[in-house]
């Protein structure tokens, strides 16, 4: 029954919320217990906000709505309704989430704590980098979006032949260079550039990991068995390919089936139940689309 909600438009609606709502939660912490106590930055409007709460205390929170809820007004007078609800979400949300999270860490003084102790800026930049990048791929690989410099990279990218990703990196670099103007030491700025590579390299860690498959051919005698099994068992379909024995020259049934990653281990273990002695390759997939996996994209 619950895998069958879940199959569903609104079930699968109603999952992405879920797990964006997680996301923003982690996203949130992230801020909160690393990087604001050690006056850490990055790029995004997050960024922005972070520097603006460094120089003149105003909470993160608050620029962080102000600056989104204007570039969304400005993004749909000039772009249209294009924007999905989950950005809209998201900003409340977030603006929402980033309040309790500091609320819920700071000591009786009302301050941030610095829970790894004094000098550790490094290892605060990487965990929580790290774990900034976990919240905003979980938050991606289920359609969603914390709004920041995308919007403001969608107006520029209508009026100007500059790309998304171009856009992007180049706000970034102005937003963490611009951290010097408050520190006025490079130390920061460089761990400002630190925390947006670590920060790139887990989103796209887990954002592949998410959409990566696996491909079986499964050579048996059993193959109507295991194409049946795979088909209601694992809810895959699958593909006959004909094929030839090179040794014996006999003429053979070659089964070709792409799984989820996380259906791998049921589906050798439903081929070995079958036919112990199937012979069988499995080789890792990335951007499977089509029915049953991600849309196609152009």
């Amino acid at each position: 029954m619950k895998l069958n909600f879940l199959n569903t438009k609104i079930g699968r609606e109603v999952n992405d919320y879920i797990m964006i709502t997680l996301g923003l939660i982690i996203y949130a912490i992230s801020w909160a217990v690393f990087l604001l106590p050690y006056e850490i930055t990055t790029g995004g409007v997050s960024g922005i906000s972070a520097i603006i709460y460094y120089a003149t205390g105003i909470e993160m929170q608050v620029s962080y709505f102000v600056i989104n809820a204007a570039s969304l007004l400005v993004a749909l007078k000039i772009l249209g309704p294009k924007f999905s609800i989950k950005t809209i979400y998201a900003i409340f949300a977030l603006t929402f989430l980033l309040w309790l999270a500091q609320e819920l860490v700071k000591d009786e003084a009302g301050n941030l704590p610095k829970l790894l102790g004094e000098g550790q800026d490094f290892m605060a930049c990487v965990i929580g980098a790290s774990i900034l990048g976990f919240s905003m791929g979980l938050i991606f690989t289920h359609n969603g979006s914390t709004g920041g410099t995308d919007i403001i990279a969608a107006i520029v990218n209508k009026y100007r032949d500059v790309s998304f990703g171009k856009m992007i990196m180049l706000c970034d670099i102005v937003i963490i260079s611009s951290c010097y103007l408050i520190f006025h030491d490079w130390r920061r700025v460089v761990f400002g550039f630190t925390t947006l590579i670590f920060l790139t390299f887990v989103i796209d860690y887990v954002v592949n990991s998410a959409q990566q498959s696996v491909q079986f051919m499964i050579f048996s005698k059993k193959h109507k068995e295991i194409a049946d099994g795979i088909s209601k068992k694992i809810n895959r379909g699958v593909t006959f390919l004909d094929g030839q024995g090179g040794y014996s020259g006999e003429p053979m049934k070659v089964v070709v089936a792409i799984v989820k990653k996380s259906q791998a281990l049921d589906t050798m273990r439903l081929v070995k139940d079958i036919d112990p002695n199937a012979f069988m390759s499995q080789s890792n997939v990335a951007g499977v689309y089509g029915q049953g996996f991600s849309k196609l994209k152009g």
